[in-house]
């Protein structure tokens, strides 16, 4: 009687847990690693430098596109500092100009405003600037939720301009769909040949000390992106660069009474006077956390990306690297660099 009691228990148990099979969440979903011994191999393996630092630039690298830095918008809305492609000639890979706009949301909100006449001059001279390159990639990274549509619309112009060459966004990590989003991933599908997912700054200047992008952040983003674009547009972005954190800083303005304060907390006892305006020194310890990526965490990044069925990486920025980083990565044969 016992026996066949644990026999249907069992049973149920089964049923029960079968049925639960199609909401399984995908986060619960174990990663596969490949072997630590074997490089991590892409069908595409992006890295970003700016013209001018072409020192760090090696064209014999498992690299199979480079961004170009340089282009921007001016404050009266123009195209400025467009590279040389011919800079780039010993490179057998794809070369993208990049346009970017990283500091001016009010400077991108009429730049992409079908209202003004900027804007169509400005697609104009993009695809002008284009011409002489593999394809094209736009980089603005203040658009406001409510110019989603001009945004959208400024790319869908861009798209029709260049033809065949691949159009490219760079946008910023997301884990979920949010209600109001200039960077909208169902939408950019529908439109672009890729998109760049920044997955860094997870920390940034202004948070409290932590990875540049944690492996267990950079997985939650990479799913949700490739749920939004699948495996062949997606390019997941890592970064090359670290920060550093102090728990003081003393870099503010203050008032009368704060500084008088300060004198007697820090035990001040001389005031100097320079042109007659006081001044004094005092030294305090600071502590500095640092964090950042040598070429054994790229590494474990870029594995647990290829684990996750993520193709296509890019690297910010060349010259910013572990430059062992280069001995643990690899093309696909097939791919095209």
């Amino acid at each position: 009687m016992i026996i066949v009691m644990s026999y249907k228990l069992r049973l149920l148990a089964s049923i029960f847990l079968f049925t639960l099979i199609p909401f399984i969440h995908p986060e619960s979903i174990q990663t596969v690693f490949p072997p630590l011994s074997q490089k991590v191999e892409f069908t595409e393996i992006w890295a970003y430098v700016y013209e001018g630092d072409m020192a760090n630039y090696n064209p014999e690298r498992s690299i199979s596109d480079i961004g170009v830095f340089g282009s921007g918008l001016s404050i009266y809305g123009n195209l400025y500092g467009v590279p040389k492609r011919k800079a780039f000639s010993a490179f057998q890979g794809r070369v993208h100009l990049v346009v970017a706009e990283v500091s001016n949301s009010a400077l991108t909100h009429f730049c992409i405003n079908p209202d003004l006449p900027m804007r169509n001059k400005l697609i104009q001279d993009i695809l002008v600037a284009s011409q002489d390159f593999d394809g094209l990639q736009i980089d603005f990274e203040l658009v406001q939720p409510k110019d989603k549509d001009n945004f959208f619309s400024f790319l869908k112009a861009l798209k029709e301009g260049l033809g065949d060459k691949p159009l490219s966004v760079a946008v910023p990590a997301r884990t979920r769909k949010l209600t109001s989003d200039a960077y909208d991933y169902t939408l950019l599908n529908t439109i672009v040949d890729r998109v760049i997912v920044m997955a860094y700054d997870e920390h940034w200047s202004g948070s409290k000390p932590g990875p540049i992008a944690s492996l267990e952040w950079g997985k939650r983003v990479s799913w949700w992106a490739l749920s939004c674009f699948g495996p062949e547009k997606l390019v997941m972005g890592l970064p090359f660069y670290g920060r550093a954190w102090a728990d003081i800083n003393p870099a503010k303005a203050y008032k009368h009474p704060t500084i008088q304060s300060l004198i007697q907390e820090k035990a001040v006892t001389t005031i100097n006077r320079e042109n007659e305006i006081p001044y004094f020194t005092y030294e305090q310890p600071v502590q500095v956390t640092v964090y950042f990526d040598d070429s054994h965490s790229t590494f474990y990044r870029a594995r647990m990306y290829q684990g996750a069925k993520v193709k296509n990486i890019a690297f910010w920025k060349i010259g910013q690297e572990d430059p062992d980083v280069w001995n643990r990565l690899s093309l696909e044969p097939n791919s095209r660099q």
